[in-house]
């Protein structure tokens, strides 16, 4: 019956979006590329493909790059731009240096995109895009993506280091981040599912696992099994808080609700995550996730549709770079 309801809601939306048009907001579309790059879906979905099939992580990876970029003065592609003589990037901030991946794959994609319809794609819409393909091929839902962002022109490590919000913080303050780009305390537990795929690195949590809280003693809602399983590959010493620990050890490399039973279960790796059971508005959507895989996919997309309209450029703004990693005609140092 929820397989049925899920099929018939999907249905029922896209023929909504046909017969009312395809007007968005601001000045995104629907259809915005339909005749300016025709093949523009194609490209990048077989760009993402390739990029997964040598290493299926990289979805996660792209899906992080995505939100890290959108949180930092909106979904411009700021984050892909390396530093220049005018600003600092945002690759060398705190939540991005050394983790933020995915960089060459949209290199790849925009030098097709560029071969097929110069000057036309932004590198914003590119990575929209080639998230959207990598959650569907790893398991995930296919959402409609209205189009139209257009480049920023810099970028800005300070707003990164303050904007993103990190694993390390409350649920109130993460929920304020959100709040602040026009998202909700729902697109905050539907967000988090993403973590049910990808890799957290061992610094990110292994407080949790030696000395909470300064207790000196491991986090007590940690599951014992995962508080073992997580010592072995954290070991309390510090050349190992670059190593990787699956963030769903469950089914790691699919993109489904298990994030959510892990949470129920204690098996969630991120302090922040495990706080969505401490509240009881978020406690009550992760058990609803949990019994409604259907429900979170349609409520997945919906999320990613409103966080990738978080303050874009359009129309007149900003630009339509041929290069991801440098403004046009910008000197880098």
């Amino acid at each position: 019956m929820e397989m049925i309801s899920y099929r018939l809601y999907s249905v029922s939306l896209f023929f909504c979006i046909l017969f009312f048009g395809h007007f968005v907001s601001g000045q995104l579309y629907y259809n915005f590329y339909d005749y300016s790059c025709p093949n523009l879906n194609t490209i990048v979905r077989n760009g993402v493909a390739s990029a997964i099939a040598n290493e299926t992580r990289m979805a996660a990876s792209l899906l992080r790059l995505h939100f890290h970029d959108c949180f930092v003065n909106g979904c411009d592609a700021s984050i892909l731009l390396d530093e220049s003589s005018e600003f600092k990037g945002e690759k060398n901030a705190l939540p991005n240096r050394n983790s933020a991946r995915g960089f060459e794959v949209i290199d790849a994609i925009k030098a097709d995109v560029e071969k097929a319809c110069p000057s036309t794609v932004s590198c914003a819409d590119i990575l929209t895009l080639a998230v959207r393909e990598a959650i569907y091929m790893v398991g995930g839902p296919y959402w409609s993506l209205p189009m139209g962002r257009r480049d920023g022109l810099t970028a800005n490590e300070t707003a990164a280091n303050e904007q993103i919000p990190s694993p390390f913080e409350s649920l109130e303050s993460i929920t304020e981040k959100f709040t602040s780009k026009g998202l909700t305390l729902k697109d905050v537990v539907v967000l988090s599912g993403g973590h049910t795929i990808g890799f957290a690195h061992c610094r990110t949590f292994k407080s949790r696992l030696f000395d909470f809280n300064n207790t000196g003693n491991p986090d007590p809602t940690l599951d014992e099994s995962l508080l073992e399983s997580l010592q072995q590959i954290c070991p309390n010493q510090a050349d190992s808080n670059a190593n990787l620990a699956p963030l769903d050890s469950v089914t790691t490399n699919r993109f489904d609700n298990v994030y959510y039973r892990n949470l129920l279960n204690n098996f969630g790796v991120l302090q922040s995550d495990q706080a969505l059971l401490r509240d009881a508005r978020t406690a009550s959507m992760v058990r609803l996730f949990n019994r409604a895989p259907g429900l979170f996919a349609l409520a997945f997309g919906a999320s990613m549709v409103q966080m990738s309209k978080i303050g874009v450029l359009t129309v007149n703004d900003g630009e339509i770079r041929k290069n991801c990693r440098v403004v046009n005609h910008a000197s880098i140092y």
